[in-house]
């Protein structure tokens, strides 16, 4: 079997789920995963499929019937192979008043631990009491081997003062 990504935007309207995933099944594909979302006014998201070899060029002319209706889909080869980093797997959240440059504190921090992000999700919402724009940060971590959740948690605890933010780091449940 072959492992395909699909990766869709388009502007969104009632039907572009069922379209692309008509394409996926006329083509014989199995539909295994998938994050699509409404984003900025476009539908957007990423579909992992497997379909036989042979049945790759039919899911491109599916797709393209999907493209004419104004969804455009991408689609790349899966890429198996080893994890990137086989240590713990963490869930973190964090929330704090909007500003630029949260996203990017603390990708750094991450980054500089090695750390892998496996998702991530991100939402603003309004303070209950004042309506003050909140910046909401969901992600799922591998840390790499040795690298105690501890030493993420001070990481990101040094940094959560001056972007004044509130963090959590827990156990992620094995997938």
């Amino acid at each position: 079997m072959a492992s395909l990504v699909l990766s869709v935007i388009g502007s969104d309207r009632p039907g572009l789920t069922e379209a692309l995933a008509g394409a996926v099944l006329s083509a014989g594909g199995n539909w295994l995963e998938s994050h699509l979302s409404r984003l900025g006014g476009l539908y957007v998201g990423s579909v992992l499929i497997e379909l036989q070899p042979d049945r790759v060029e039919g899911l491109r002319s599916a797709v393209r019937a999907v493209d004419a209706q104004g969804l455009e889909v991408r689609i790349a080869p899966a890429v198996e192979g080893p994890p990137i980093a086989e240590g713990e797997a963490l869930q973190f959240s964090l929330v704090g008043q909007d500003r630029p440059g949260i996203v990017h504190q603390v990708t750094e921090v991450l980054s500089g631990l090695a750390v892998n992000i496996e998702t991530f999700d991100s939402r603003i919402s309004a303070e209950p009491h004042s309506g003050a724009p909140l910046f909401h940060m969901e992600a799922r971590l591998r840390l790499p081997s040795g690298l105690p959740a501890a030493g993420v948690q001070a990481a990101l605890e040094a940094i959560s003062a001056e972007i004044m933010v509130d963090i959590l780091l827990t156990p992620a449940q094995e997938r």
